[in-house]
């Protein structure tokens, strides 16, 4: 049996070595991934839910800096951009559907990209949220390095815009399945596609659990949207601080 002390030695050993983020990661979110099938796969016991409070918590009670959780984990950071781009063979396989809702799609696409950015301003002015808090949530619907990205290039805080997009993809994954039962819709094409435009890749991944389909569109809205949304929030955010 170790002692209190050995045991703190042993994490300090451990804590030094750039393969412990990724472990933690991994044993972090199939534990969480292991609770959500004995769930059902409900909604409310989202697994990257409960694998990001895990690695919070488990940071905040061992004193580890995130940059050197971060200097480990940052494999897993590094595959987003190859699994990224692999969506697009599913999407492949939905070419005919895909070219049947062309023009529905990108209506559907600059409409929710325009009511995500607008709307989350709108709403933090109306809590009384700082300038900087404002430019932070324009870029809320759109994946992590990208929103980041705009919210620098725009005066926002681009730490704050990740806690905020992960928030988002979550809330989105969650609540999605809830909201298209409550409105009737049942294809799952446009399903897939509008928690895509709303909560990028952590929608995209619970879209593909429903159905390939669902995932497909997803990941072409995430992208979509992604490219979109940089283009537009330069240039609707002087509009809106005026209107504000």
């Amino acid at each position: 049996m170790r002692t209190p002390a050995q045991l703190a030695e042993i994490w300090v050993y451990l804590s030094a070595s750039p393969l412990l983020g990724l472990t933690v990661t991994l044993l972090a979110y199939q534990g969480a991934w292991w609770l959500y099938r004995r769930a059902h796969f409900h909604p409310l016991a989202n697994p990257v839910m409960l694998a990001v409070a895990v690695l919070v918590l488990l940071l905040q009670l061992t004193g580890t800096p995130y940059q050197t959780y971060f200097d480990g984990a940052q494999f897993v950071h590094f595959l987003l951009g190859p699994a990224t781009v692999a969506l697009a063979i599913p999407l492949y396989t939905q070419l005919p559907k895909l070219r049947a809702m062309a023009f529905p799609l990108l209506a559907a696409l600059v409409a929710g990209s325009l009511t995500a950015t607008v709307s989350a301003v709108a709403i933090g002015k109306l809590f009384g949220a700082s300038e900087a808090s404002l430019l932070s949530l324009a870029p809320k619907s759109v994946t992590t390095p990208i929103a980041m990205g705009i919210a620098e290039r725009i005066g926002g805080l681009p730490s704050l815009t990740a806690v905020l997009v992960i928030s988002t993809g979550i809330l989105g994954a969650i609540g999605a399945r809830f909201i298209y039962q409550a409105l009737g819709i049942a294809d799952h094409a446009v399903r897939g596609f509008a928690v895509g435009v709303a909560s990028h890749g952590i929608g995209t991944a619970r879209a593909f659990q429903v159905s390939e389909q669902a995932g497909a569109f997803s990941g072409l809205a995430m992208g979509l949207n992604a490219l979109l949304t940089a283009l537009l929030v330069p240039l609707l955010i002087p509009f809106l601080k005026n209107w504000l």
